[in-house]
């Protein structure tokens, strides 16, 4: 079966959807984020401290493009858009699903922003960095879903719904 590649904005609820739906589905499941911390032994935030959110999403690129999945519901980070081979290669892979969240929205589910390893520049506000994001979600979408107000298993319902 091809991938389900869940794509949308930090605190969307990519790894907690990507969960519930991979064991809906009888799939895998892939946290992009988790990969790199492994690949790195450290924090999404201490990497892009360590090395800058320029290097960050080349690192974030690179382990996707030799990442290998197989039959997998894919959670990547929000920033993953950002990498148009890796992009590419996932959306050949499978489905792209947008998970669309308004900026009130996510700024009420974003509590640690400063330590959860958002790559972002220094005094941006969630509402601008999903106005510079949400043209490249929309981009890479097979599927959009509006998960605004909905829970977790409701934007699941939605996804196998339009799937």
């Amino acid at each position: 079966m091809k991938n389900i590649i869940l794509i949308g904005m930090p605190g969307a609820g990519k790894s907690t959807i990507g969960v519930l739906l991979a064991k809906s589905m009888l799939m895998d499941f892939a946290d992009t984020d988790l990969i790199i911390q492994k690949k790195y032994s450290s924090a999404l935030c201490e990497i892009i401290k360590m090395h800058g959110i320029d290097r960050f999403l080349e690192i974030e690129n690179e382990v996707i493009c030799k990442s290998e999945f197989y039959n997998c519901v894919i959670a990547t980070g929000g920033s993953a858009v950002y990498g148009t081979e890796a992009m590419r290669k996932l959306r050949e892979s499978g489905t792209a699903v947008y998970l669309k969240v308004e900026p009130g929205e996510l700024e009420k589910r974003i509590k640690n922003i400063h330590t959860r390893g958002i790559a972002m520049k220094d005094g941006t506000t969630i509402a601008e960095l999903y106005t510079e994001r949400a043209p490249l979600y929309e981009k890479y979408a097979d599927i959009t879903v509006n998960c605004t107000g909905l829970t977790a298993e409701q934007c699941v319902d939605e996804i196998l719904r339009l799937l």
